[in-house]
């Protein structure tokens, strides 16, 4: 295993200053692949440029491509809405048919949206319903698990970045849990946990300070969370863990607000991919956020269940019928790439090889070139634009200190997207925007993939990028 060498800016030749992406081609020479390209906007010419073609694996810069295939399909105040309907009569407080969760794949629906909408039937009247709680999946349905992280996760899972995707799924398809050592672990609704709870978290002595550790497991009886270890007397702690089934999990979580708001559900708690019925009647309606807002959660977060639900969608909405698959669906971001290529004046060229909108895939690939066509094509968009670049990251306000490291150049004149990834071999990569001097723009696209074995550390690798990008600072 080798490991890569830190970056000493100060022995790098003088002469280098003219060469192209002169840092970056001395973190090739350590056995890593690089793409990198920066583009003067006002001309389009390329400022600095360093094996602009080799597409390598792109991890979450493959999030860029989609906002802007999202932003060329919809509005960037379009929402999304989630309601809930009745099949039967409502008298005296009692629906005596069914109750429909309905909604139309919105990958940010919360908690909260759940709680207003169960707000809102209570006081429509209904106090009892006779029939089944349905959650439709529609139009999405169940999707398959595809991605090796996602499957991986299926029966336990620590984080929430690999949740499993669905039509339908709150607070990113993932248990959002409270807990705390003198409270029983609640959901962050505030309502009891609708899944069991094995253990509980200790106060933290001198005797005892393990750490926390919290997991949800998928049994045969369905799915639970698991904790132990300490925490601070009087402190709280909020973890998200990945649903192993989102659907039945949001569902879950609706019954118990339900009942804690007094109203009972008689019949049972069922899936169903069914068209709503014809004589279903609406009882109660939440609007999501607008795309805008979804794409800088997206962006911002590197949120994978957003982008990938956003796939699908894009895909359905566009192809309407059976809900393709989520490597089908990516093909409309291969697509989005040539495009942006082709207005960029590369003519024909081969379409990027993409699997899914999240870059959880480790198949995507981008080269610099594609990505900074992208780039380019939405500055040129006055409609969606400001959209976009607002899901980007000023490093000076990055949440992550690494990117909050160099000239005041680096830190205030530009913005970016990351992406890292770490198996089956490390990559890093950002693209973004830079302001010149004289308030013009530069796009910038650089990105790196680990030789079989390398230690390729994320942020010793963006000293690299940063290096390269502030000397073009410097000059423009």
């Amino acid at each position: 295993m080798r490991l890569l060498p830190t970056l000493l800016l100060a022995c790098l030749p003088l002469a280098a200053a003219a060469e192209d992406w002169p840092a970056l081609h001395q973190l090739e020479k350590t056995g890593a692949r690089v793409t990198a390209v920066a583009v003067d906007l006002q001309t389009g010419r390329a400022l600095a440029s360093f094996n602009p073609q080799q597409r390598l694996n792109a991890a979450s810069l493959t999030k860029i491509v989609l906002a802007a295939a999202a932003l060329e399909a919809w509005d960037p105040e379009r929402t999304l809405a989630t309601e809930l309907y009745g099949t039967g009569n409502l008298t005296k407080g009692v629906l005596e048919g069914s109750l429909i969760l309905q909604g139309q794949s919105d990958p940010t629906l919360e908690h909260r949206d759940l709680w207003l909408l169960a707000a809102q039937l209570r006081q429509a009247g209904v106090r009892e319903v006779k029939g089944d709680l349905l959650i439709s999946t529609a139009p999405l349905g169940r999707p398959a698990c595809e991605t090796a992280d996602r499957c991986k996760f299926l029966p336990r899972s620590d984080s929430s970045y690999a949740a499993p995707l669905s039509g339908i799924g709150v607070d990113y398809g993932s248990w959002c849990v409270d807990f705390s050592p003198s409270l029983q672990p609640r959901h962050c609704s505030g309502v009891a946990l609708p899944i069991p709870v094995d253990g509980r978290v200790e106060a933290r002595n001198a005797r005892n300070d393990s750490p926390l550790a919290i997991g949800r497991i998928l049994t045969a009886e369905g799915e639970r969370i698991q904790i132990s270890g300490t925490l601070d007397t009087g402190s709280t702690q909020r973890v998200y863990r990945s649903m192993a089934e989102p659907a039945g999990g949001t569902g879950q979580l609706l019954w118990q607000m339900l009942a804690e708001l007094g109203v009972r559900v008689s019949g049972n708690l069922l899936l169903s991919e069914e068209a709503l019925p014809a004589k279903a009647w609406r009882l109660a309606s939440v609007q999501g956020l607008t795309l805008r807002e979804q794409l800088a959660r997206m962006l911002r977060y590197s949120n994978n269940y957003i982008a990938d639900v956003m796939t699908l969608k894009l895909a359905q909405e566009a192809r309407p019928g059976p809900a393709p698959t989520l490597a089908q669906s990516a093909t409309q971001l291969s697509a989005r790439v040539v495009r942006a290529r082709a207005a960029m004046g590369d003519g024909a060229v081969e379409a990027p090889p993409l699997y899914s909108g999240s870059g959880l895939t480790p198949e995507n690939a981008l080269s610099a070139r594609d990505l900074v066509a992208v780039l380019q094509d939405q500055y040129r968009s006055p409609r969606s634009f400001p959209a976009f670049y607002a899901g980007l990251v000023v490093p000076a306000d990055s949440a992550g200190t690494r990117m909050r490291e160099g000239s005041q150049a680096w830190l205030n004149r530009t913005a970016f997207k990351t992406g890292t990834m770490s198996e089956p071999h490390a990559v890093f990569g950002i693209a973004g925007y830079a302001r010149k001097q004289d308030g013009g723009w530069i796009a910038i696209a650089a990105l790196a993939n680990g030789a079989p074995g390398q230690v390729l550390s994320s942020r010793e690798t963006l000293k690299y990028m940063r290096a390269d990008v502030e000397a073009m600072l410097a000059r423009y």
